[in-house]
């Protein structure tokens, strides 16, 4: 259990976490294991929110084979039907960093993200004992030339879906808005082709809207004391 800390999400709260190391033969059954319970991977370690009297953070995942995108979210796939999606292997490249910089530079100014070097970036992407994936999102290719990255994200494949562990972007792009958007919906995409069936987005936070975003790709699921409980299009979501 970590000590309390100021929670970066809600302020004037405190936030602790329970934790535990991926290690050893069984790393990758642990992870998927964990991950059904509301744990999230951060490099060999995976961990779940346990704060004393706050329990605002709740684990959320998309039914991918159910999803059906809204009509804002349909013209964001029309808008970057051209985008080039590569899978690579979890290895990291300087021009990846320069796209994170640019995002955290704009995006989360105040984050503890914008500390981090290109050493501690590839340790985020590398250092992992379970299936990762780089997934890389390009400009169309000009004169046989490679287009320039404009998203990315560092992606877990589970037996039962896709988890986005981090993705960033070019937060200023003049013509690409919805970038983040694509991504996710390029997630549920590629899990319902390979007939997974959930993307894990992480934790969605009552009272932080940067984090409201996670609500709109529907049907959803959240986690409760119970399972996890669909929610619907009808269905408040708190």
């Amino acid at each position: 259990m970590t000590a309390p800390s100021p929670c970066p999400y809600l302020p004037g709260k405190l936030e602790r976490k329970v934790f535990t190391e991926l290690r050893g033969e069984d790393a990758v059954e642990l992870n998927e294991a964990l991950s059904r319970i509301g744990f999230r991977r951060s490099q060999n370690v995976v961990y779940r929110p346990s704060c004393e009297g706050c329990n605002a953070c709740v684990s959320v995942r998309v039914l991918a084979q159910r999803f059906a995108p809204s009509q804002t979210q349909r013209r964001i796939l029309r808008r970057n039907d051209d985008i080039e999606v590569s899978i690579c292997e979890p290895w990291t490249t300087p021009e990846q960093f320069d796209l994170l910089r640019a995002y955290l530079g704009q995006r989360h100014p105040e984050g503890g993200m914008t500390r981090m070097d290109a050493y501690d970036y590839a340790e985020m992407v590398e250092q992992t004992p379970v299936n990762t994936l780089i997934i890389e999102y390009r400009e169309p290719m000009v004169d046989g030339r490679q287009g320039r990255l404009i998203g990315c994200c560092l992606t877990d494949r589970q037996a039962d879906g896709l988890s986005m562990v981090y993705s960033f972007f070019d937060p200023a792009h003049p013509t690409r808005s919805g970038l983040g958007t694509f991504i996710i919906m390029d997630h549920i995409r590629q899990a319902a082709a390979a007939a997974l069936d959930y993307v894990y987005l992480g934790y969605w936070i009552e009272g932080c809207e940067r984090m409201s975003y996670k609500t709109r790709f529907r049907p959803i699921e959240r986690l409760t004391t119970r399972g996890w409980k669909s929610v619907e299009a009808s269905e408040t979501f708190a």
